[in-house]
């Protein structure tokens, strides 16, 4: 071996890719991908990236990042979880240059964990946006039946389907994704681009590489060893020789065909007939050869490759001259619409089937669904000629290495119905390519073509039921083979049946030359009147041919490629100048012509079977009994120290200064004389390379002469200077306005979705700030664009001043459609709607902003009024509103002002739109000194005598930022509206009574609190009693609240904002222990609640301080750490008798009792016991001797809450499982009594010890510990 490796005729591979996820970009939905954003958050994609490529560019090959990019993952980003599927895909691809030159990539697409908390808050947002908009559309009540379940989000279908589950069962079973408690993983993709297809060989040294990255132990040497090794040391065999080389963990090997022997060719054409069967394939086959246009369509994308790849490879020695893209991205599904011929593979989601699939044209269209085993023809379509004999001979050929030829067939004419859905054959189908139902079953099928084939069979004396299946390879192949079995017998395969299909060709064309017409004028001339002469007599060639055969004859003459076929034999004279399948083709033409001794007239339709077999695969045989080459083994790089280190699960970061050039010496190239391929190959091996691609594009120049469109210069449609100069700045805004909100988005996203999942966080980042105000500063830049008159130093406050005095001296101005007045209140459980809508005005908001006496200038109001827009959703609204008045806005900009350019405009507003996406609280958490009205309902149950209460309500409502202490509520209206200075988001609400009056009972659903300036309305949901002597006892509660979305009939407001968590719910609350209210949950299910609520607080502690949520969620919240050891003790608790309600909080009392009682009879076991019991009565003496008027479920709450915060938790446990007191009032299978559980239960909250727990003061407020 020389160092030559750089030309192009020796590198076995040109480039390695990595293709996923550019943490620095972050999230960017996949726009052009039709996905369907009703699907939940995994379900959809995201816009990938070429991350790296090795070498940046070589000569022959220049690097199509685009391409590339679109093929490695043609869907885009995918994540998943830790419960979903996560193996590791292979697929290759197919590059088709203008040119007709094709190069070849093979992808490997695996998962990795997601170690961005920015990426992984930014999922966790869409999932409660995705949530919260599901949930609206499940509880709607005017849905329509079935409307739910066409509304459902697509769903794998490896997840079952609850037709009967509650709503928000179903969600939470669909959409799974929790930052608290899930591992989110990331699709990524390595790839090698080749010259040659050598997918076989090429998916090894992938999945090697793949093992190495998840393998616990560390590969032999860095990767980049082995990459570099591919990329430069690793030569292409030339033909008829065979190479190995080594990956990571073993040796590959890999062969050419020499080149009398068919065309190279490594995909397993044995998986194609499983999942077609044979006469699909031979249909399909045909609708090719007869360049109809071909979808093929299959959720795997290695399946769509194998099958267009298998079905041209079997043209031999026609060549596909279409559109081809077996792979086609969903950015390009405009390709569907093209009026050509096309072979082209659609990936489908696994759910629709071919009736919901809507296809531009069908009238000449082959439609195959791969998966469900399935093709559509077209309507007419002729018989391929001697098809029986054909189907019979292929039969054979697949029994005899023991397959069934019989695939899953569900053939259909064109006008016959589709039959959706998956085969029950498809069950079994675990590995692409094995078949064991019997050929009987195929031949005994009730089928016109079938029936006919059985009767060809007894006329022959053929048994199909005698046949030899082929020996086990084990058995059969020479022990000096050096690549595997399942490899071997592919090729075998592939072999067989190319050579069947090759024979029919040379039996069919056996006479070809007679007929071919030779130009009587020179070369040029040819090429120039080339469309219009004739260079085959078809009508001669025709009339010699069989009857049964001209249907299929007569139409594939006339067809792009036999046209091409006849013009390469035109241009070849000699062997030599011959391309490679020309010339094997022409030598099998002469060997069945010297055989047959025929004259070119006489023509029959006897059908002749292929006998050249056993040579094609003895020689593939010969090539990996005897490995004529051995690449360099990979070796140490010249690396510095630290490189190329090793994290499991994650690929490494390459050395692009390593891996971006190759050897400048024949240090690791030199070999041995013997070592060497002869020159002489290599030499011929290049000149065969260039004389093909030169001769193919002299072909296809010459086919195209004349008829290629040229496209009109953009120079001669420029308007004038001055315009052309403005219309760049109009496009440079718009383009600008594009960049920042999606940027905005990305940056919003990262962070609300800890936000939203942890209660809301303070955003008042630099990062976020400085993005808002770039936006200003945008706003401010746009509005000054074609200014008439200069006014002030801010131009859109300026804009909104006139538009407000115009508003303002207009009678009835300030009305409808400036905003929306409340109608009539609307009495609901729901609770937002028990308070009237806030008026959505334009001018409101203004008026909002003058009222502030802090802001002193223009730029200050516009700003704040802007912020105030984006946090109330109506940034877009408001500034198409005011946009609206178009003599306003031609009175105060010139013509060519960005703001008079319509299109332009109308797309900046739909930019601004996308903020709606998100929650923003750029105002609240900006102006914190601001007083703000607030507006407080009560909501009370009417059927529960909640008219009659007599005692006086009090609230006092808590944010971030403040608290306002306790109100007083009308006892008459429950609604209080005050003013304050800003509480910031709110985050809790304390609310009780003072037990006066007759009927001190109060059933309390909910809490609605609003802040008057920027509509946010929180429920705190109760469903709760207050009052001595029912439910508790409680007089007072503190309740977690959720921020509520805006029901709005605009289109534009519709945002579905996903809740934070809350206050656990009635039904779920209620842990007075009756038969009547047992807990459903199994230990099990306790077990993984408790375990997700002590990893929502390990995750809270372990993210940036910026980032956390509130604690108060995670402890108090739904699911949270209360609510969790409620079920530990609701397990198992023995039926109370004579309805007497029995409460966790009396277990605890009667255990502090037995603990005191003990101490007093000195009958403690050690001094660690003691401790932990003068704790636990120590704390349980404050609690009940406080003077807040809390019940025995909010005591439980609180002991939980500062047993958390001391770290003592765990020790309770550990005291109450063993007093006696839990084995009186626990049932034998309680978890309170199983030894293994209570020890599980104790080492999950030993976890909290390490954390710095700090507590609301509404929390612990009247403890004195």
């Amino acid at each position: 071996m020389t160092t030559g490796f750089s030309s192009c005729s020796c590198r076995f591979a040109d480039y390695f890719v990595i293709c996923g996820l550019d943490t620095e970009s972050g999230l960017e939905p996949d726009e052009l991908s039709g996905e369907n954003f009703e699907q939940s958050p995994l379900r959809r994609t995201f816009k990938s990236k070429v991350l790296a490529h090795y070498p940046e560019n070589v000569e022959w090959n220049p690097f199509d990042q685009d391409a590339v990019g679109m093929l490695c993952m043609p869907k885009g980003l995918a994540f998943r979880t830790q419960v979903d599927c996560r193996e590791p895909q292979f697929h290759s691809y197919i590059i088709t240059r203008e040119d007709g030159s094709r190069t070849y990539g093979f992808a490997l697409t695996f998962f990795e964990e997601v170690t961005s908390k920015q990426i992984c808050s930014a999922m966790q947002t869409l999932y409660h946006m995705h949530n919260a908009e599901q949930y609206d559309i499940l509880h709607t009540p005017t849905s329509p039946p079935g409307l739910e379940e066409l509304r459902r989000p697509h769903i794998s279908q490896t997840r079952p389907v609850l037709h009967a589950a509650p709503a928000i069962s179903r969600l939470q079973r669909f959409n799974s994704y929790d930052i608290s408690r899930d591992t989110l993983y990331v699709s990524k993709c390595i790839c090698l681009i080749t010259p040659m297809a050598f997918p076989q060989a090429c998916r090894k040294v992938l999945k090697q590489l793949h093992q190495a990255v998840s393998s616990p132990l560390p590969p032999p040497l860095p990767l980049d060893s082995f990459i570099y090794n591919i990329l430069y040391e690793v030569p292409l065999p030339p033909s008829g020789r065979s190479l190995k080389f080594s990956g990571v963990y073993g040796p590959i090997v890999c062969q050419r065909p020499s080149t009398s022997e068919l065309p190279l060719f490594d995909f397993p054409i044995g998986e194609v007939i499983h999942l077609l069967g044979v006469e699909n394939v031979l249909q399909l086959f045909t609708c090719a050869l007869l360049e109809m246009q071909i979808l093929l369509y299959s959720q795997h994308y290695q399946r769509l490759m194998t099958v267009a790849e298998s079905i041209t490879a079997l043209m031999f020695p026609f060549q596909w001259q279409h559109v081809y893209v077996p792979i086609l991205p969903a950015s390009l599904l405009h390709f569907l619409d093209a009026p050509v011929p096309y072979l082209m593979g659609l990936q489908s989601n696994g759910q629709d089937d071919r009736t919901k699939l809507e296809l531009p044209q069908e009238a000449n269209l082959c439609f195959v669904d791969i998966d469900n085993h399935f093709i559509e023809l077209p309507e007419e379509l002729p018989q391929f000629p001697n098809k029986l004999e054909f189907i019979q001979e292929i039969s054979e050929v697949l029994m005899s290495f023991g397959l069934s030829p019989e695939g899953n067939i569900h053939s259909s004419d064109g006008q016959a119905r589709y039959r959706g859905g998956r085969s029950v054959d498809m069950v079994s189908d675990k590995r692409n390519g094995n078949l064991s139902s019997p050929l009987n079953s195929y031949l005994l099928r009730e089928n016109e073509t079938i029936a006919r084939l059985q009767a060809l069979v007894k006329r022959t004396g053929v048994s199909l039921e005698k046949l030899e299946v082929k020996e086990d390879a084990s058995s059969n192949k020479d022990s000096r083979v050096q690549c595997d079995e399942e490899e071997l017998k592919m090729h075998q395969i592939n072999i067989h049946v190319r050579e069947v299909f090759a024979n029919r060709f040379t039996q069919m064309f056996a006479d070809y030359e007679v007929f071919v017409i030779q130009p009587s004028q020179d070369k040029e001339s040819w090429f120039t009147n080339r469309d219009q002469m004739q260079n085959f007599d078809k009508a001669s060639f025709l009339s010699d041919q069989p009857e049964p055969y001209l249907p299929f004859l007569s139409r594939f003459l006339e067809t792009q490629m036999f046209a091409s076929f006849i013009d390469s034999k035109i241009l070849c004279h000699d062997d030599e100048d011959k391309e490679h399948t020309l010339r094997v083709f022409d030598s099998r033409v002469d060997k069945i012509r010297m055989l047959n001794v025929r004259t070119p007239t006489l023509r029959t339709s006897m059908y002749q079977k292929c006998t050249n077999i056993e040579k094609a695969e003895k020689a593939i045989e010969m090539r990996v009994i005897k490995i004529d080459h051995t690449a360099l083994h990979p070796h140490l790089l010249d690396m510095k120290i630290g490189q190329g280190r090793y994290e499991q699960g994650f690929f490494p970061r390459l050395q692009s200064e390593v891996l971006s050039t190759g050897p400048t010496t024949n240090k690791w190239t030199k070999r041995s004389a013997p070592a060497q391929w002869r020159r002489r190959d290599r030499q011929k091996q290049h000149a065969e390379h260039l004389d093909n691609d030169q001769r193919e594009k002299y072909i296809q120049e010459a086919r195209n002469l004349g008829t290629t469109i040229r496209q009109p210069k953009l120079s001669n449609l420029s308007p004038s200077v001055i315009a052309q100069t403005n219309w760049k700045f109009v496009e440079g805004l718009l383009k600008e306005c594009r960049n920042k909100t999606k940027r905005m988005l990305v940056e919003k996203m990262g962070r609300e979705a800890v936000e939203l999942g942890h209660g809301e966080v303070s955003i008042t980042g630099v990062e976020e700030n400085t993005l808002i105000a770039s936006l200003c500063d945008l706003l401010e830049r746009i509005w000054s664009h074609g200014l008439q008159v200069k006014q002030g130093k801010s131009a859109l406050w300026s804009h909104l001043l006139h538009y407000q005095e115009s508003k303002e001296k207009t009678p009835g101005g300030l009305g409808p459609p400036g905003f929306i007045h409340d109608v009539e209140r609307r009495k609901s459980d729901s609770g937002i709607s028990a308070m009237p809508p806030l008026k959505v005005s334009l001018i409101q908001d203004m008026r909002h902003i003058q009222n502030i006496s802090e802001i002193k200038t223009d730029v200050g109001k516009a700003r704040a009024w802007v912020r105030l827009s984006m946090e109330k959703k109506l940034l877009s609204r408001h500034l198409k509103q005011l946009l609206s008045e178009h003599e306003l806005t031609k009175k105060l900009y010139k013509r060519y002002a960005f703001l008079r350019c319509d299109d332009e405009k109308e797309q900046f507003l739909y930019h601004l739109l996308s903020f709606n996406a998100v929650d923003y609280f750029c105002f609240t958490n900006v102006f914190t000194t601001i007083m703000i009205p607030y507006h407080v309902v009560v909501v009370s149950s009417k059927k529960l005598g909640g008219s009659m209460f007599t005692a006086n309500p009090w609230v006092c409502v808590a944010g971030e930022l403040a608290e306002t202490g306790v109100l007083q509520v009308p006892r008459n209206t429950l609604e209080i509206t005050f003013e304050c200075q800003n509480l910031g988001k709110l985050t809790t609400v304390q609310m009780g009574h003072d037990n006066s009056g007759l009927y001190a009972k109060w059933l309390v659903e909910c809490v609605v609190v609003r802040n008057e300036i920027t509509g946010h309305t929180y429920k705190f949901p109760c469903g709760r009693w207050l009052g001595k002597g029912v439910d508790d006892g409680s007089l007072e509660r503190i309740l977690v609240g959720e921020l509520m979305t805006p029901s709005s009939e605009n289109d534009e407001r519709m945002c579905r904002t996903p809740p934070m968590q809350q206050s656990p719910g009635m039904m779920r609350r209620f842990v007075t222990i009756s038969p009547n209210s047992k807990p459903k949950l199994n230990t099990g299910q306790i077990q993984e609640g408790v375990g997700e609520a002590i990893n929502g607080i390990v995750k809270h502690f372990h993210k940036p301080e910026k980032e956390r949520g509130s604690l108060t969620l995670l402890l108090c919240g739904e699911y949270g750490l209360v609510w969790a050891l409620e079920q530990v003790f609701q397990h198992g608790f023995k039926s109370p008798r004579l309805f007497k309600n029995i409460f966790i909080w009396d277990l605890l009392e009667k255990s502090q009792v037995y603990f005191e009682s003990a101490e007093q009879r000195e009958a403690t076991p050690d001094e660690n016991w003691q401790t932990r019991v003068r704790h636990f009565c120590r704390f349980m003496r404050a609690i009940n001797n406080t003077s807040r008027n809390i019940g025995k479920d909010g005591k439980f709450q609180m002991l939980v809450c500062l047993g958390a915060r001391d770290h003592l938790l765990h020790h309770w446990i550990a005291l109450l499982a063993d007093c006696p007191i839990t084995a009186q009032m626990y049932e034998d299978t309680a978890l309170m009594k199983d030894l293994s559980l209570v020890n599980s239960l104790i080492r999950v909250l030993q976890t909290l010890q390490e954390f710095n727990i700090t507590l609301e003061a509404s929390l612990v407020k009247g403890v004195g510990i």
